[in-house]
């Protein structure tokens, strides 16, 4: 079985809850590709409500998210016992983060962008984990909203208009 129609099963068999681990597990790991997009897109076919599709799917990347989120502040320890070679890039990195951490989350979360780089940048910057989650919560479940609710009107016309 490959792994899109192993995603499909876990859908109709476990419904949001399959959602919901679909979204962890895409997000968690690099070595696992779900195709979440195009699951969430033709969810709603199977019965699904977009609505609760897309949040629990953002819920989900939120939380596979983190994993990047701690790599990189495990490297921290390493870049603060040789502080005196760190270059002055970093620090200013730092400030920066400081005080656009939350847009730059957001943003990348919501953007076809490869967020686990913004994870690692987060935790090497020890932004607030809450603050990092919430962000990273809102532009995920942001964009699988717009991607399920695409999915429901869409998909029927598209359907439609072919027959």
């Amino acid at each position: 079985m490959e792994l899109t129609s192993l995603s499909l099963f876990l859908i109709k068999t476990f419904g949001y809850l399959g959602i919901l681990g679909a979204g962890i597990i895409s997000s968690a790991t690099i070595f696992f590709p779900i195709p979440l997009y195009l699951i969430i897109f033709f969810s709603t076919s199977l019965g699904l409500n977009p609505l609760a599709v897309g949040l629990l799917a953002g819920l989900g990347n939120a939380v596979g998210e983190l994993t990047g989120y701690f790599v990189g502040l495990g490297g921290t320890t390493f870049v603060e016992e040789r502080k005196k070679k760190t270059p002055k890039f970093y620090f200013k990195f730092l400030r920066f983060f400081e005080n656009y951490g939350f847009i730059v989350i957001f943003l990348a979360a919501f953007l076809p962008f490869p967020f686990d780089i913004v994870g690692m940048m987060s935790g090497a910057a020890k932004y607030d984990l809450k603050k990092f989650f919430i962000a990273t919560f809102l532009g995920k479940s942001l964009k699988c909203l717009l991607i399920a609710y695409a999915g429901h009107f869409v998909l029927p016309a598209a359907l439609s208009w072919l027959s």
